[in-house]
Parts: C-alpha cells; structure tokens; sequence
C-alpha cells in the first residue's frame, strides 16, 4: 500500500519537500494543506517582491555614479516599479497549484488540523496520514509598542504590496526587512526615519559590515535613531503618525512600517495533539527533522534559521527520511543575504568567538575602480579556526556580495584549507578577488 503523506503548508518548504519527496518515491500519495496562496510568504509578500522593489532602485543609483551612464539616467518612476513588482509577484498562485499537480499531489485549501495522531482535518475533510510534515512557517512579531493594535501600521506584507509612496516614513526594525524597505522607500522619495532598539544595524550580522550599510544609508539621507526603543504610538487614518521614543524625540511620518521579526507559526494546527516539543523557538526536531512519531518539521516552524533556502534544504532532508533514508542536516554554513546597496552577506559563525580573523577592504580590489566612481566602501572578513586551519565564518558587504559569498559558503561546509583557498585562483578583476587577500592576511 503507498505511504499516506500530508503536508501542512505549500510554502516554500512545502513545495521543496514534496519535490524532493516525489524523485525518491514515485508512489506515495501526497496531499499538500495550504490555507492561503501556494509558494507562500516569500513568493508574493517577502523575497520576491521585495527584491524586485529594490531591483531598479539600485539600477538608478548605481548608474549615477557610473560616468557616461549618469548623464542618462532620470527619475526613478515609482509607478513602473510598482507595476514591475504586480507582473514578477503577482497575487495568483495558479501556476503553482498546477505544479503541485504535476507532482501527482492532491492540492487541498483550507486550515489543517491535526483531529489525532495519523488524522488531519480540513473543515469536513479527512486527511489520514502515514507521516507528516509540519510546514507552516512564520508570522510576524508584534512588538510591545502601546497604541500598536489601535493604529492601521504597515507590516511588511504591506510595505511590500504598496502601490503609492508616502511622503515620510518611519520604520520600526533594523533587522534585514526594515532596512531594505527603509531604503526603497528613500529611494523611491520618501523621507525615512529607521528606529532601532539596539546600538547598531543589523545586530545579528558583523558589527563592522553594519557600521558601512550604516554610513551609507547616512549618505544617503535615511535619518538612523539607534538605541531607540518605541514606547508609544497614536496616528493614522488621515493623520500623521507620531512615535514616541524613550529617550528621544517622537518621530512624526505619514505612514508606519513594523518589521520587529517573525516568530514560528505553531498555533491552531492541533500540534498540541501530537506529543511534539514545542519551545519558544518554534518545534524542536533532531538532525533528520523528526519532530515525533512519524512527524517530521521542516523550515521557520523549526526556528532554525528563518532563510527562505534553509526551509528549502529542511524540506529535502525531511523528503529524504520520509522515503525511509538517513539524511542529516547541517548547519555549520547558512548563508544569509541583505540585499540593501550594499548587499551584506554572510556564511557560518561569524561571532569571532576563538576565531582567526582577517578583513580585506573592497576599495583596495581593481574591480571596485571599474565598476564606478566614486569607490564605495565594501569588504570582506574572514573567521578561521586556528587549530583546524579552516574557514568557520565570512562576511562580505559590496555590490551583489550574495552572489560571491557562495564560494566562501562551500569553503566552510566542505571545510577546505586556507591554505587551498590562497591557493585558489580568483578570476581578475572582480570582488572576488578580495577572497584571496583576505585569506592571505589571516594569522595562521
């Protein structure tokens, strides 16, 4: 008889699992539960449409300090930018529920509840089970701001999903969402206030790679209040919104946005119901990410690491252990991408903590004097474990650093040698090439 596979959430996750699951089983039958569009939050509210916002924005910016395309360049058209993010994360998950069924995997809406072990419920629907995968994602965070839930705030599905720009802005949360809306909206034209409770950008990321974005946004007009906390807020409905900060002065903008992080997505699936252990960090899940009996979980629920591409790799472990395998997952190089301008990005541990380090500064590389004028600033850094002789951790800042983080990210995994990564030939000129030299400084 086939396994009996039920999937709780056609996100991301979900859709890599299945995937996965359906090139190492051909005859499992598999039903995907997804109670709102299929490919989830990061395909038509978060990844998606949030970079393609930033896309031409960087176009533009980056042009004006190219000569000979500088003289070109206009404008930024906010309504083309708009209507560019509408055609690439268009709210219609058609195509994606044809995929599913091209997966020969039965596509159910609605809410999936767990009635008992081995039984989930969709409304009247019946769905029994012989494993589970848990995929349910994240939501939002709500900070503990008085007046917050009296006030029509942005979140970041509707600071991504606008069509108009306001005139000013305030953005509550220097994580990765708040900055990288913080500098669309500037540079879109509208004047931006960033809050942050906390000393620093980015304060799960390098402290010197946030100090550049830091000094960038500076630059480039968006008004930075660290070591903020918002106690306060009254506002909107026609009138300005104003935030009162302890400390310091209100800050007053046409609109609000709210990105203080998400939280994993455990309540209202029955989980309860199947002896998992459930923590704050969302559920807990051993290497293969079995959560329980015949149950696995895979993604933000996890609270792993809340990476779109972390989800995905979870999804095609679980796959692997569901078609009866032994997978493991490993964790020693998650990269993560800011894709402000400059994008920041890292892989690893990059605490430092017993770690060798080296920085290599991008304005010292040729592919920056090529690339524009004039030089921006830009780095990268490396962790290497002293004993073992072997990347731990990098951090890159600099034009697309998310794409040439990726040598760095297989370095730490695979844990090549320094000496073979100076060994290495980087092709000339690009950013790159600050990989070698960075490598070549570490004291080992």
């Amino acid at each position: 008889m086939p396994k009996r596979v039920v999937v709780l959430g056609a996100g991301v996750t979900g859709e890599a699992f299945v995937a996965a699951l359906r090139k190492l089983d051909g005859e499992a039958e598999v039903t995907i539960v997804e109670h709102e569009l299929v490919g989830g939050e990061c395909s038509y509210w978060a990844c998606i449409p949030s970079k393609v916002l930033l896309r031409p924005l960087e176009v533009v910016a980056r042009a004006r300090l190219a000569p000979g395309a500088a003289e070109a360049v206009d404008a930024v058209d906010p309504a083309r930018v708009f209507w560019w993010r509408d055609q690439i994360a268009e709210k219609d998950d058609a195509s994606q529920a044809e995929w599913v069924a091209k997966q020969d995997a039965e596509l159910v809406r609605g809410t999936g509840v767990v009635a008992e072990p081995g039984l989930v419920t969709v409304g009247t629907r019946e769905l029994p089970y012989d494993a589970l995968l848990v995929a349910t994602g994240s939501v939002p965070v709500t900070p503990p701001i008085e007046g917050l839930a009296d006030v029509p705030y942005w979140g970041s599905r509707e600071g991504t999903s606008a069509s108009a720009v306001p005139e000013s802005l305030a953005v509550v949360g220097g994580g990765a969402v708040g900055c990288e809306l913080a500098q669309a909206y500037a540079r879109l034209g509208a004047r931006v206030t960033l809050v942050q409770d906390g000393g620093r950008l980015l304060p799960r990321l390098d402290a010197e790679a946030a100090e550049l974005l830091a000094g960038a946004f500076a630059e480039e007009g968006i008004e930075l209040r660290l070591d903020a906390r918002a106690t306060r807020v009254e506002g909107g409905g026609g009138r300005p919104f104003r935030l009162e900060l302890e400390g310091q002065d209100p800050v007053v903008a046409e609109k609000l946005l709210v990105a203080t992080g998400r939280k994993p997505n455990i309540e209202g699936f029955g989980l309860e119901r199947l002896g998992l252990t459930i923590e704050r960090r969302g559920i807990v899940v051993d290497e293969g990410l079995a959560a329980g009996e015949a149950v696995w979980a895979a993604g933000d629920v996890t609270g792993v690491a809340l990476f779109t591409h972390v989800g995905k790799y979870q999804g095609r472990i679980a796959a692997q252990n569901v078609a009866g395998g032994e997978a493991k997952a490993d964790y020693r190089a998650i990269p993560a991408s800011v894709f402000t301008d400059p994008q920041v990005a890292a892989a690893g541990d990059t605490s430092g903590d017993g770690a060798v380090t080296s920085t290599w500064r991008l304005e010292s590389v040729s592919r920056t004097g090529t690339f524009q004028r004039p030089k921006q600033p830009g780095l990268v850094k490396l962790y290497a474990d002293p004993a073992r002789r072997v990347l731990v951790g990098a951090t890159a800042v600099g034009p697309e650093a998310g794409e040439w983080i990726g040598q760095l990210t297989l370095a730490i995994r695979a844990e090549v040698p320094v000496d073979v990564l100076r060994d290495t030939i980087q092709p000339f000129p690009t950013f790159s090439e600050a990989v070698y030299f960075a490598a070549r400084d570490l004291a080992l």
